[in-house]
């Protein structure tokens, strides 16, 4: 009801709300959105009920509609985020205040989803486990372990994909040329607004975006290993205490689904603008040519699909290996 006030009062006000650069929502998306938040808002009550078949139909179909036009809204969340890590600013209030909303709804609709899938099944809503009893008692965790051979492996390939855009970045912060741009041209467009911090990493060779992408990492590498299940020594008074399941998935999961879809766009688009496909791209500073800056799209592309992607297949091992179940959950399995 919150997310619907806000995007009928925007559209009756007339107010801009950005959904990419140089493009606005129309006054009659808003509004076709506050009507989905409506209906996601009745369908989370009623998956609350005993419904028939067909109840549970409508529920069903408005969870299926309704949650992925919310992940697509979350898309801008990544570059926000850079922004404000690196004390940039943003362009749009209305724009950040959309993202979030959208983030918020996407995932109090997914553990919806989830809470309700179980409950079809027979399982305990919470810990989604057969069980007789309550599920509001003790939770049992599971031992502390890494993530499979195989995940890892997985995960350190889809990194690969930072490299080239995170290259070519440290290239020109070091004071090299690349793709057609001088180290001169990237330094005088992207201290253009930028703030003090930002002008200090890039004096020391480091870009900021490089920088925040490494944070992504860090939290890749929590999801994978050991100590991001239980605090280390070097968090001092924390060492030793076991870490909040949600405090790396929400995140990894918020920041990995838009990542992944910004990524993915960007991979499949350079190779068509490549090809003639799609128009070419005009060169903007720093850029001096159409195929330096279609490049650079590629090797964005491949960066934060890569990232993205890692975090969700990271975020998914440790959903699985940290999952807690009620202390009341029966051990058998069920009959397929």
């Amino acid at each position: 009801m919150l997310y619907a006030a806000f995007e009928v009062t925007w559209a009756a006000a007339g107010i801009t709300v950005p959904w990419k650069e140089h493009s606005s929502y129309a006054p009659a998306v808003q509004l076709l959105l506050a009507a989905l938040a409506v209906l996601a808002g009745g369908a989370c009550l009623a998956s609350t009920r005993t419904l028939a078949r067909p109840g549970r139909a409508v529920v069903a179909t408005v969870l299926v509609v309704t949650i992925p036009v919310f992940v697509v809204g979350t898309n801008g969340l990544p570059i926000y985020f850079v922004t404000l890590v690196t004390l940039s600013g943003f362009e749009s209030t209305t724009g950040l205040t959309q993202v979030l909303l959208n983030t918020v709804g996407a995932a109090l609709l997914l553990l919806v989803g989830l809470s309700y899938r179980r409950r079809l099944r027979g399982d305990c809503p919470r810990c989604g486990r057969p069980h007789a009893g309550t599920s509001d008692g003790p939770l049992a965790h599971p031992a502390v372990s890494p993530a499979p051979k195989r995940t890892r492996t997985a995960v350190y390939l889809l990194m690969c994909g930072l490299l080239p855009w995170a290259g070519v970045k440290t290239i020109w912060t070091l004071g090299g040329d690349a793709l057609g741009v001088s180290a001169d041209a990237w330094q005088r467009t992207t201290s253009l607004g930028a703030s003090g911090p930002a002008k200090a990493a890039a004096a020391a060779g480091i870009d900021v975006t490089v920088l925040a992408a490494m944070v992504g990492v860090f939290l890749l590498l929590g999801l994978l290993y050991t100590w991001g299940q239980v605090f280390p020594r070097w968090t001092l008074v924390l060492s030793g205490r076991r870490v909040p399941r949600l405090l790396p998935l929400i995140p990894a999961l918020l920041t990995g689904i838009p990542l992944t879809m910004y990524g993915a766009v960007l991979v499949i688009m350079a190779p068509l603008i490549a090809t003639g496909v799609l128009p070419p791209i005009e060169p903007s500073a720093p850029f001096t040519t159409s195929s330096g800056i279609t490049w650079m799209v590629e090797f964005g592309g491949l960066a934060f699909a890569g990232l993205g992607i890692g975090l969700v297949v990271a975020a998914r091992s440790y959903a699985a290996r940290t999952h807690p179940v009620c202390t009341g959950a029966t051990a058998t399995a069920r009959p397929e």
